[in-house]
């Protein structure tokens, strides 16, 4: 069917807007102009590289160094590879190109991109806010711990290479003894961790002032916005590959490194079956990319109009897996070597076919998380010859990723904010200070004796369940409200190709269907299966899975619930209020709207849901159009190119 036209602009301003690049100029930049000779003062980036390592230094987390490889032991190794790419092309490309579209064209923050595309459901920008807030709260942390293990690397030997002797019996501490060096020195030295979440006890004071520092870091690196954050990607972003590679060409020259090569590629492929493993694919899928947190749009919201972000959206997944790749050679050639020299020294005097099965089953206990980074990962590299060179090297590794992904999800918090709020855009500096205060007072929950428990409680539940919500609903604005035609049309516009049809269907169905399957699987896994944590027992020096008690439920379900609250709370504000989301009455005429400028979602929105522009400023909306299907515009001709312009007759606005 066609478009019936629309009055045209007068000289064929619409016409002119869509064909020339719109270039996003720096606030410093004064007397610049944007388009029509406006002023645009939002911050841009100084070149394409800033925004690509930007980009992959967000996604690339330290999930990928400790979750992935982990996922990959326990789920069928190279079968579950497969299943990852799969779904990664299916749902995780799709979904973060529909993220970098939004935010590129209506250059704004969550808050302002999805308030715009659907007005009811401009709460989900505010559940990103709140979710990127909890991540930061605890993942700041995992920051901290990486600086205070830095700081003991400098010395030889490791200080978690020995059990430490007790000075009054003169015998080794007994905690240490049943344990391990390297789990006594996590749990005792680095946490002074509790038995249980009940005993909160005092604050630890060196975890504190590791705290204090990330949070100065974060500061500091952020305190110009992308202008000075920007600049400490090039590191940040760059160094962990560098490690990795390091880590990889030691690792191959270890004895038991192919070993732990099979293990991670050997194929099972009965996995498929399993319900439990797509959803770990998927949640791992999810997370990588950093769906629904609102960093990759702010991020997305400082590039020109025109940038291919089809591009970057496949360039920067296929970076983030070789990355999930390249850690996972690393840490299974690291734990094979481990493994094997377990196994070769409880069975020193034992038959090769024994040795064998020693070594089967040390590399069979899979770890994750901070057992990996903070146990098993730091006990090899204390076998490494000039051991503190090599974890100096490694916690560096991971200081500069979660600094990465830190930046970026602060970004997600304070874009939103800026934007959508005048009097906190104008004081940038101030907000960003205050932020970061705010984090670690409230951080300093989480350096108490049991502070690691409440780490595991919101890892766990303060963002899996609200960003699955929030993508749900994403992708609900997009493809069935706004419109998933529509939305392909004006990145038509916006990057002067049509991107394949197929993304259309994806985002209606394959998209939306597979995500409220994972939200399904979530909430019955947390409904059926009673909430636990494991816990530290220093009498027997292992550790212990607790169910949460009852007032630690009431808490993980208040992070839950406030996380996702916006979302319902808006769409009933908005529907209270009436009138914003009502379609255009058939036979309205639209004045011409002017594409791909600032939209600014801080000033309010128009009585008529069809009215373009305010009447007291001249500021137009963005590309995303409040249009019904019968009113896409048929772009005038310009008098030098009747030819080139017919092939775009046929384009939405």
């Amino acid at each position: 069917m066609e478009k019936p036209p629309l009055l045209d602009g007068e000289d064929g301003s619409v016409l002119a807007e869509s064909r020339s690049d719109v270039a996003l100029v720096s606030a410093d930049e004064e007397g610049s102009a944007g388009a029509h000779g406006q002023e645009d003062d939002r911050p841009a980036w100084d070149s394409k590289l800033q925004y690509v390592l930007a980009q992959v230094g967000f996604s690339v987390g330290l999930g990928n160094v400790w979750r992935f490889p982990y996922l990959c032991h326990q789920n069928g190794g190279g079968a579950f590879m497969l299943l990852y790419v799969m779904l990664l092309l299916i749902i995780g490309v799709p979904l973060f190109f529909m993220e970098l579209a939004a935010g590129q064209s209506i250059r704004q923050g969550s808050i302002g991109v999805w308030k715009h595309i659907s007005p009811r459901l401009a709460g989900i920008g505010y559940s990103s806010c709140m979710v990127c807030f909890f991540v930061a709260l605890y993942y700041n942390v995992i920051i901290a711990w990486s600086l205070f293990y830095m700081g003991n690397s400098f010395q030889y030997p490791l200080p978690w290479e020995q059990c430490p002797v007790d000075m009054i019996s003169n015998q080794t501490v007994k905690e240490c003894a049943a344990s391990s060096p390297t789990s006594y020195f996590w749990f005792r030295k680095a946490l002074d961790i509790s038995d249980s979440i009940d005993q909160s006890g005092e604050f630890n004071p060196i975890l504190t002032g590791c705290l204090l520092a990330a949070w100065a870091i974060v500061c500091l690196a952020m305190i110009k916005g992308i202008k000075s954050s920007a600049k400490v990607m090039y590191f940040s972003s760059v160094f962990p590959y560098a490690v990795l590679i390091c880590f990889l060409i030691r690792g191959l020259m270890l004895d038991g490194a192919i070993e732990g090569i099979k293990y991670m590629f050997y194929p099972k492929l009965e996995i498929w079956g399993e319900v439990q493993v797509w959803r770990q694919a998927a949640t791992q899928v999810f997370f990588a990319l950093g769906l629904g947190y609102g960093s990759v749009i702010a991020y997305s919201s400082y590039n020109p109009v025109h940038n291919n972000c089809h591009r970057d959206a496949i360039m920067v997944s296929g970076i983030n897996f070789m990355t999930s790749v390249l850690a996972s050679l690393v840490v299974f050639v690291v734990l094979g070597f481990r493994a094997k020299n377990i196994a070769l020294n409880c069975v020193a005097t034992s038959t090769v076919a024994l040795r064998r099965s020693c070594f089967s089953f040390f590399f069979s206990q899979g770890v994750e998380g901070t057992g990996l980074a903070f146990i098993a990962f730091t006990e090899a590299m204390a076998l490494f010859p000039a051991s503190p060179f090599w974890s100096t090297l490694f916690f560096l590794m991971l200081l500069n990723l979660g600094l990465s992904t830190m930046f970026g999800t602060m970004q997600g918090i304070l874009t939103p904010l800026m934007d959508n709020f005048r009097v906190l855009g104008r004081h940038k500096t101030m907000l960003t200070v205050c932020s970061c205060i705010l984090g670690f007072f409230i951080g300093l929950l989480f350096t108490q004796r049991s502070g690691n428990y409440f780490v595991t409680m919101f890892d766990d539940y303060s963002a899996t369940l609200p960003l699955i919500i929030v993508v749900v609903f994403e992708t609900v604005s997009v493809a069935w409200i706004y419109g998933a035609d529509r939305f392909l049309d004006d990145v038509e516009v916006m990057l002067r190709w049509r991107p394949p049809v197929v993304y259309c269907y994806l985002w209606k169905y394959v998209c939306l269907l597979g995500m409220v399957g994972l939200l399904a699987a979530s909430l019955l896994r947390m409904v059926f299966k009673r909430p636990t944590y494991t816990a530290w027992n220093h009498t027997t020096g292992s550790e212990t899975s607790l169910e949460y008690p009852g007032w630690a439920l009431v808490m993980l379900s208040t992070l839950i619930i406030v996380a996702s609250l916006p979302v319902p709370v808006g769409y009933l504000l908005s529907f209270l209020r009436g009138g914003q989301s009502l379609p255009v009455e058939e036979g309205e005429v639209q004045p011409p709207r002017e594409r791909y400028s600032k939209y600014n979602s801080s000033e309010p929105e128009p009585n008529n849901h069809h009215s373009p522009l305010d009447e007291d400023r001249n500021r137009p909306r963005s590309t995303f159009l409040h249009l019904g299907a019968e009113h896409y515009v048929l772009l005038p001709q310009q008098e030098d190119g009747e030819e080139e312009e017919e092939e775009e007759e046929d384009t939405g606005l």
